[in-house]
């Protein structure tokens, strides 16, 4: 009787271990997880802003410009804060005497467009690791960024985001280890983001593989060109 509770016991022990092990294995087999990240945005070009509708134009404008008084705030400052700023060669002088038409002249000079530098479609690992999408790498000035387009793929365990030099690698050792781990997946349906390294040398890279790093398994790959 004694040896029959001793193994009840075990049992329930190894299964209060297992059961969360098991959970994290298997559930993102059933499970999706959506995300939806907005283009990377920066401030628009010149010849953008020139092109906006006079309402997005002063929004634009206001938003950049509230931190700034203007000639009729600078009135209400008190005097001690007016001779302060009077100072020459202050910061608060220039913005003193700053009007609305001189502040607009100091909006942020016109940004480099993001260029695409490669990109390619996903396509299934196999029948039982599905994906599909688009995947591109974009690049503006010394910002560079993956963006995953309507991607779908098999959700799994630890599944991450690779740049290999394969452009569709199979299996682990197709992988190789020269590769970039962009960190781990947002979600594996919508679209999403990814920083890239500036000094990474994208012309070595040809590949985005999706990859499952405890099992070393490939869910999805993106040749990139």
């Amino acid at each position: 009787m004694q040896n029959r509770k001793t193994v009840i016991i075990g049992m329930i022990v190894v299964l209060l271990i297992a059961l969360p092990i098991i959970w994290y294995l298997a559930s993102p087999l059933f499970i999706n997880k959506s995300v939806d990240e907005a283009f990377p945005v920066a401030m628009p070009a010149g010849t953008d802003i020139d092109a906006m509708p006079e309402d997005e134009k002063m929004a634009l404008e206001t938003e950049f410009m509230t931190a700034v008084p203007d000639a009729a705030g600078a009135a209400e400052m008190p005097a001690e804060e007016r001779e302060t700023a009077a100072q020459p060669g202050s910061e608060a002088a220039a913005t003193v005497v700053m009007t609305d038409q001189n502040m607009a002249e100091t909006m942020p000079a016109a940004a480099d467009e993001w260029i695409v530098q490669t990109a390619g479609e996903f396509v299934d690992a196999d029948n039982a690791h599905q994906g599909s999408g688009s995947a591109a790498i974009y690049q503006q000035g010394d910002q560079v960024v993956l963006r995953l387009e309507n991607f779908e793929v098999t959700n799994g365990p630890d599944l991450h985001v690779l740049l290999t030099k394969n452009p569709n690698p199979a299996n682990r050792a197709e992988v190789g280890e020269e590769y970039i781990d962009l960190g781990e997946l947002k979600g594996n349906v919508g679209d999403q983001n990814y920083d890239i390294p500036a000094d990474i040398d994208l012309s070595e890279y040809q590949g985005v593989v999706i990859y499952c790093v405890p099992f070393h398994v490939v869910f999805a790959t993106a040749a990139l060109s």
